[in-house]
């Protein structure tokens, strides 16, 4: 039910949601006060949510940040947390979103000899496709360029956070309790893996990928002009903080 419920939650808060609900409300309202009042509504929603100075800014506070090299030790386990990739059945092929780069910083950290095995946790996310085990076709793409199948692990149950830190640690804490961790997530999301794995006893060292804040840009068209891609990356943000609340209050931080 948790995991369904937060599916709804994650379209309701979306601002493009937002966005379409008070033109709605514009477009049937036969009041002229009060079809302005939401007209006005959706273009600041819209403004505000598609500035990429104030994302930027909102990021720079949630997001965990980056590790140097030289901050890592040697770990026995880099533990990738999935939701990632789409397959196009068509032309059996897999299709990498941005978050991949914790795939693609994960084989760089292990062929440095960082992390001595891959672990990679996560079945299917998704409601329409619940066979979908996005573990098995990550697994098959390691191998494919050259990682043996030795040092790779998968379990493929997990639709959450949650759960990919409960599952992980069915399978790597019985032979494992005195290992070496490093949790590897996109930066915006390892504040609430990170908590989640520390609950289970799985006390691992972070590891962000595919950081969306960086230096502050002070140029026209990052402070003043409205980006699509923006206001998509809001959605994230707010989903994630969303999230982490949610799972504060059901206690699985």
């Amino acid at each position: 039910m948790f995991f369904y419920l937060s599916k709804l939650l994650m379209f309701l808060i979306t601002p493009v949601v937002w966005i379409v609900v008070c033109l709605f409300i514009s477009l049937l309202s036969k009041k002229r006060a009060r079809k302005k009042t939401y007209l006005i509504a959706a273009l600041l929603i819209l403004l505000f949510f598609s500035n990429g100075f104030i994302l930027d800014e909102f990021m720079r506070k949630w997001e965990m940040p980056a590790t140097k090299y030289e901050d890592l030790k040697k770990y026995d386990y880099g533990i990738i947390l999935s939701g990632m990739i789409t397959y196009d059945s068509y032309y059996d092929r897999l299709d990498f979103k941005q978050s991949a780069d914790r795939l693609f910083q994960a084989v760089e950290l292990y062929k440095k000899k960082y992390i001595k095995k891959i672990f990679i946790t996560g079945g299917s996310g998704s409601i329409l496709k619940p066979d979908f085990q996005e573990s098995r076709y990550l697994k098959d793409y390691l191998i494919i360029i050259g990682i043996p199948e030795k040092d790779i692990l998968i379990e493929v149950n997990s639709r959450n956070t949650r759960e990919n830190a409960v599952e992980t640690a069915k399978i790597l804490l019985p032979e494992n309790k005195n290992a070496d961790y490093l949790l590897i997530t996109s930066a915006f999301h390892m504040r609430r893996a990170l908590k989640c794995y520390d609950k289970v006893g799985i006390h691992a060292d972070p590891y962000c990928t595919n950081r969306y804040s960086g230096p502050r840009k002070f140029v026209f068209d990052h402070l003043f002009i409205p980006d699509s891609g923006t206001l998509m990356t809001w959605t994230l943000l707010i989903h994630e903080i969303a999230g982490y609340v949610t799972y504060a209050v059901f206690g699985y931080l």
